[in-house]
């Protein structure tokens, strides 16, 4: 499982932490830092459009993304069709962004998580399974939103 990795400033020291403690029951995490790479203060919105270029391009298969709020990651990531960021803030709702919504990106809020928190949380994503159905139905709704 290929996931690409990325944060501002406000995640430096957690995505450092989270790559080498997370992974899953099957299948070993090949991450993709695509930065920051120092605590020092940066923007955003570049590494979620990075981010998410992986994912289009099919470099991999999801995203984790971090900064303050996580409300910005989000954003940034939802502007893009065939992208579906949820920001999550427990275990359930971040299992839950998979098997409802198929969310391929997880926004995580770095001043609001500590690391056992994020870990359980992407944990239960990448273990989640979409359910298909009546919620791949309001996801086609979603996807009919671009065409406007």
């Amino acid at each position: 499982m290929k996931i690409v990795i990325g944060t501002d400033h406000r995640g430096f020291a957690l995505k450092e932490w989270l790559k080498q403690q997370v992974m899953t029951a099957h299948e070993p995490i090949s991450w993709i830092d695509i930065g920051c790479f120092t605590a020092e203060r940066c923007d955003y919105p570049p590494f979620a459009i990075e981010a998410c270029q992986y994912i289009l391009q099919k470099r991999a298969s999801h995203a984790v993304l971090l900064c303050g709020t996580g409300v910005g990651m989000a954003i940034a990531a939802n502007r893009f069709a065939g992208i579906y960021a949820g920001l999550v803030w427990n275990e359930e709702v971040a299992r839950k962004s998979k098997e409802d919504d198929n969310c391929n990106v997880l926004a995580l809020p770095a001043d609001y998580l500590n690391e056992e928190q994020m870990r359980a949380c992407i944990q239960a994503w990448i273990s989640a399974t979409f359910k298909g159905g009546r919620y791949q139905t309001r996801i086609d709704m979603i996807d009919k939103i671009l065409r406007y």
